[in-house]
């Protein structure tokens, strides 16, 4: 369905209103800029900006829906007779190679840098990632039928979330540590690879995709 013309501008208002807030949070840390900045900044009023971000934390992480969503997604959308272990590790590996792996991208380690420098943005990532891990569970157990009982989708969730979260803090160690981009792009692969290698083949081969 095409997108409307309230809806267009609806969309843009919340990502110019962000855009604004991010750049302040760069520039000055995420504790020391208030809501009546960022409002003052987008030139709309504060009332607007709490009606599109309800809380100061989803100014930051305005994409933290599609950040929980990705792995999901990537097992709903994985091929017949590929698992739900391949698809992701295969999303990962082509992400990383092709450049579009977001920790990777020139500017993350700053934003990184202001999340490390708020508690409140700390408890909000780690938030997103049990978030992301009870998404990928729910996921799990709705492509493979499995009882609501049965511990198994949960526990494969939470191999797969831990094979992305250790991605993710590998490469803010060696961005953090100076180390060149390229460099850290090939270590970054060789440890999904050595990642991989951990996961056992029950793990692996689960929820293989039967039918289109």
């Amino acid at each position: 369905m095409a997108e409307g013309l309230r809806e267009r501008k609806k969309r843009q208002t919340r990502q110019y209103i962000s855009d604004m807030a991010t750049g302040l949070f760069l520039e000055r840390g995420f504790e020391a800029v208030t809501i009546a900045e960022i409002a003052e900044a987008a030139d709309v009023s504060v009332n607007t900006v709490y009606n599109y971000f309800p809380a100061k934390e989803d100014l930051f992480f305005d994409r933290e829906e599609e950040t929980v969503g990705r792995l999901p997604r990537w097992i709903k959308e994985r091929a017949v007779g590929e698992s739900a272990a391949d698809a992701v590790l295969r999303e990962l590996r082509a992400s990383i190679e092709e450049g579009g792996y977001e920790p990777l991208n020139p500017g993350f380690a700053r934003f990184m840098a202001v999340i490390r420098d708020s508690p409140a943005l700390s408890l909000r990532i780690m938030s997103m990632h049990e978030r992301s891990c009870h998404a990928i569970g729910a996921t799990l157990r709705e492509e493979t039928g499995a009882d609501p009982a049965d511990p198994e989708p949960m526990l494969v969730a939470s191999q797969l979330s831990w094979v992305n979260s250790v991605l993710f803090n590998s490469v803010q160690r060696l961005v953090a540590a100076g180390g060149d981009p390229a460099d850290v792009t090939r270590e970054v692969l060789r440890r999904l690879e050595l990642v991989t290698s951990l996961l056992g083949e029950r793990t692996l081969n689960y929820a293989v995709k039967n039918t289109p």
